[in-house]
């Protein structure tokens, strides 16, 4: 799992086939209780990137999954938006990673 560091999440979307993304932010309980379970899951995956978005420091990332409330889990595949996930179930999360691993 990597963690955005800058402004350039559009061009990680558009640049990969398959990405997920974790957004979170730092005051957020469940986000930090999921954020490890969501890196190893990371690991089970060599054709899917996995993301960590803080929300409050990158809202115009936020925007492109029409983020509201946290932790959402999206997916984009070849650069659109495919589904969202709300909360800290790992098995749904582990579901949407399966699904978009066989495009």
């Amino acid at each position: 799992m990597k963690e955005l560091t800058e402004n350039n999440f559009a061009e990680i979307i558009k640049s990969n086939k398959n990405v997920i993304v974790q957004y979170g932010a730092a005051w957020c309980g469940a986000c930090r209780i999921v954020k490890p379970q969501f890196s190893k899951l990371s690991e089970e995956y060599n054709n899917i990137e996995f993301y960590y978005v803080d929300a409050e420091k990158f809202p115009e990332a936020r925007q492109l999954a029409q983020v509201e409330n946290l932790p959402t889990f999206a997916s984009f595949v070849d650069g659109g938006l495919h589904k969202q996930l709300l909360g800290t179930k790992i098995e749904k999360i582990k579901e949407l990673a399966d699904e978009i691993a066989n495009n």
